[in-house]
């Protein structure tokens, strides 16, 4: 039974695609249409708009697969151990260095091989 309820689901995917191309669009143009409104106004309408739209985007195949993606995202990223502030600022500090030796390196590179050109040339 589940089959068919997703076979019908599937086939007016298109259509509720369209929709939400269709309301998107719409917003677009309402949004540029009421450029002498509130900006205000239009925001909270594009806000209601994308709602729309994304609510209906959720209701397809692929709208849902997106959702659960993001929502496993989410979890994985509360896995993430994340450096401590210390550890941040040791490792600024290590690339700021780096990037200054780096830096003064290239600087006396350019300084020898210009030097080794004007002396070339005259």
């Amino acid at each position: 039974m589940s089959e068919k309820i997703e076979g019908a689901s599937t086939k007016l995917d298109g259509l509720k695609w369209l929709v939400v191309v269709a309301i998107t669009v719409a917003a677009i143009y309402a949004n540029s249409y009421f450029a002498t409104e509130s900006l205000l106004v239009r925001v909270v309408g594009l806000i209601i708009a994308a709602a729309i739209a994304g609510w209906i985007a959720i209701q397809t195949v692929r709208g849902r697969s997106f959702l659960e993606l993001c929502l496993e995202a989410r979890t994985e990223i509360r896995k993430v151990v994340w450096p401590t502030r210390q550890e941040t600022t040791q490792t600024t500090i290590v690339v700021l260095v780096v990037i200054f030796i780096v830096a003064i390196i290239l600087w006396l590179l350019d300084w020898a091989l210009n030097s080794a050109v004007s002396s070339i040339i005259g």
